[in-house]
């Protein structure tokens, strides 16, 4: 068996992508894209790369995209976290999905904050228990001794709840994407893929241009 990684290669055959197919709103093109990826049946295709820089060094993590709407796209997590302290010094993030089956990317860039603390209860409110009691045992990206740290406090929690609603800890909520550049990136044969780019114009609109591949 071949294990030579220079070796491994796909050539993207699906389909292509023009300017006319595009909507002239990346939000609404990127749900028509996510309802085409939900259709497929891909496994966590709400699964996206949050890419953060603190201090000149960039850092990326799987993050799950929880909503998007005309505002920009949302996610939930820990906000003492390493991501969530590095957003605090530095705003600039870049999003990245990959859906291997449809051969396409999209790559977002732009500024987050924080979501209302509303938003951030309605969204806790309906986690399973397991991941609520699982918020507050968490002092994410923290060293912990060992597994059974985690459970023990785990077990404490889930006494301390027991027979009541989990609250959301303060240090828990949502951020929200507010992007001015995304790219819609089409696999097609012979690394020869479309990329369509909208970016951000002073007056709100958006410029929709072709990139070389």
């Amino acid at each position: 068996m071949d294990h030579n990684i220079a070796n491994i290669r796909y050539d993207y055959q699906l389909r292509g992508l023009l300017e006319s197919d595009l909507d002239p709103d990346p939000l609404k093109q990127f749900r028509l894209w996510f309802d085409e990826v939900l259709e497929a049946g891909i496994t966590e295709a709400n699964a996206m790369l949050l890419s953060t820089v603190s201090e000149g060094r960039p850092a990326g993590r799987i993050v799950l995209l929880k909503d998007f709407d005309p505002r920009g796209f949302s996610f939930f997590t820990n906000y003492g976290s390493k991501k969530g302290r590095e957003m605090e010094t530095n705003p600039q993030v870049a999003l990245t999905f990959f859906w291997k089956e449809l051969e396409r990317q999209v790559r977002v860039e732009g500024t987050v904050s924080k979501t209302s603390e509303a938003e951030s209860d309605e969204y806790f409110a309906v986690r399973p228990r397991g991941s609520q009691i699982g918020a507050w045992a968490s002092a994410q990206s923290d060293v912990i001794s060992d597994r059974e740290f985690l459970e023990e406090k785990t077990n404490e929690l889930n006494a301390r709840f027991e027979g009541k609603p989990v609250p959301r800890p303060a240090h828990w909520g949502g951020y929200r994407v507010v992007p001015d550049y995304v790219e819609f990136w089409q696999g097609r044969p012979s690394r020869l893929h479309d990329r369509l780019v909208y970016t951000k114009q002073v007056d709100g609109d958006w410029k929709i241009e072709r990139l070389s591949p």
